[in-house]
């Protein structure tokens, strides 16, 4: 089997036809030129000595001899001698030659077409004579000169053969092939230089090796169940993976701004960067966001990679353990109030206080500790679950949870309605302390359902309010990296809805979150 050549051998040969043909075609180009720059400059040598010899006294007064080339034959000898022509031809009007190289061709007709020059212009080009193929000059011979309109008498040829042209053009051939091989010797080696810099460049590596590294790669970002978001140091997005795509919830980044694909959180973990990682919102779903920064250790923008980890699935998993947990709790509360009340109507039995057993049991509230009250059974089976959980919950902080219901939601806002509550709920139970009221409300009309959640804990400082809702802004004096998350998906749930959230000063005496979801969820 034979082996493919490698890259660097495949750059140089490519490069070395490719300089070895461009310096062929200059070549060529460059002898065109030099050839038409010799052709040229013969032609205006011989335009100036036809025209110096047809306005010679000499030459015009010797027309009226009886012998005119006696005197003309000395004279254009000369001149061709003095000129290195090869010939100079001068003739009557009938075109006889006056003068020639050859005496013996004196008084025979030119074997060229005279009548160009008979007929008062100046003519040039290649033809065959006696001499052979020669490039000439045709002028005519006026009577005077100087006078305008004056009688052409005869015409003047002079010319020098083609084969002293192509001699002319070879003793310059050498100092150009020397000039050309030397470029494309200076190519060849450029070539092999830049050949063994890209391989150097691409670490070694064969095409294949490369397609192979590439597939890879393309295969692993892909699939990974991580975001990877790389933005290069324009602030463009030069890549990002299908689970990025899919954490952001927005269409095709590549290619995009930053600032237009990236929430401000997001952009903020981007430009600091963050090694361990902070929690953050990405549209309605948590996740944990680590970046290298866009800045190298001297401050210049070199782009930098974001990786996104779906934190969704934790989170509810740790609300879930949470509301497991409360629950457990109170079933073990009930369980001890239970066993309480039993031992008290056992005690009342052994006395024979029969009477007062009787009024004891009538005492006990049906329901025990996880009923969150009659109200709370239009909400539904989940929001019901939900309240008892949180129920038990505030019992065990020794917080009065008490749940209004006025309507029953819709269905399709249930999924919505346990996001608000659950984090309204938490974040209340959080900010009250022993003994403290904690008030849910809920409003279920056609247009919208509406969420009130008052407390009379230490409620949220006025500077604070119009902040409460970003993402990250806390009002626990703890690390904000796992905090602020649960008021900011409040507000997003309820904005996506077309609705909106705020917070005020409640009648209890702490704070009042009033949120409101519209009945028809709005596409943004």
């Amino acid at each position: 089997m034979v082996r493919a050549l490698s890259l660097r051998l495949q750059l140089l040969l490519l490069q070395a036809l490719i300089v070895c043909v461009v310096t062929l075609g200059a070549g060529i180009v460059t002898v065109w030129i030099q050839e038409s720059a010799i052709r040229d400059s013969y032609r205006e040598r011989m335009v100036g000595v036809a025209l110096s010899i047809a306005r010679l006294p000499v030459i015009v007064e010797a027309f009226d001899d009886p012998d005119p080339s006696a005197t003309i034959q000395p004279v254009a000898e000369v001149i061709r001698d003095a000129s290195a022509l090869t010939y100079v031809v001068v003739t009557d009007l009938d075109g006889i030659r006056l003068s020639h190289p050859n005496p013996d061709r004196i008084g025979e007709a030119v074997s060229t077409d005279p009548s160009i020059p008979l007929s008062g212009q100046v003519w040039s080009g290649t033809e065959t004579g006696t001499l052979g193929v020669s490039y000439r000059v045709k002028v005519p011979v006026f009577a005077d000169a100087d006078e305008e309109g004056a009688e052409i008498i005869g015409s003047v040829s002079v010319g020098v053969l083609e084969s002293e042209l192509a001699a002319d053009l070879q003793s310059r051939l050498p100092g150009l092939l020397l000039a050309f091989g030397g470029a494309a010797v200076a190519g060849v080696f450029g070539a092999a230089w830049v050949a063994a810099l890209i391989r150097r460049r691409i670490l070694g590596l064969e095409p294949d090796e490369i397609a192979d590294l590439v597939g890879e790669r393309e295969t692993m970002l892909h699939r990974l169940s991580e975001g990877v978001i790389r933005v290069d140091h324009r602030g463009v997005v030069a890549s990002a993976n299908d689970a990025a795509e899919r954490l952001i919830g927005r269409g095709p980044l590549g290619g995009r701004r930053a600032v237009d694909t990236l929430d401000g959180p997001l952009l903020q973990v981007m430009e600091d960067g963050e090694p361990e990682g902070r929690l953050v919102l990405a549209g309605e779903r948590p996740v944990i966001a680590r970046s290298t920064g866009l800045r190298d250790d001297r401050g210049r923008v070199v782009g930098g990679t974001l990786l996104l980890r779906d934190h969704s699935e934790l989170h509810e998993a740790l609300r879930s353990m949470d509301g497991q947990q409360s629950l457990t709790e109170g079933l073990r509360a009930q369980a001890h109030e239970f066993a309480n009340s039993l031992h008290v109507v056992s005690g009342l039995l052994e006395l024979g206080a029969w009477d007062d057993a009787r009024e004891f049991i009538a005492r006990v509230r049906p329901g025990g500790p996880l009923d969150p009250g009659p109200d709370a059974a239009a909400l539904g089976s989940e929001l019901t679950a939900l309240l008892s959980v949180k129920l038990a919950r505030a019992r065990e902080l020794d917080v009065s949870l008490e749940v209004a219901a006025n309507g029953t939601p819709p269905p399709e806002s249930t999924g919505d309605l346990v996001t608000v509550i659950g984090n309204l709920v938490d974040n209340a139970l959080e900010a009250c302390r022993p003994g403290d009221t904690l008030r849910v409300t809920v409003d279920a009309e056609d247009s919208a359902v509406r969420v009130r959640v008052d407390d009379s804990g230490a409620g949220v400082p006025e500077a604070l309010r119009p902040r409460v809702f970003e993402e990250g802004v806390s009002t626990k004096g703890t690390n904000a990296r796992t905090r602020g998350i649960g008021l900011a998906l409040v507000r997003r749930v309820a904005r996506r809805r077309g609705g909106d959230a705020r917070v005020e000063s409640s009648p209890l005496g702490g704070a009042r979150f009033d949120v409101v979801l519209p009945a028809a969820e709005r596409v943004s």
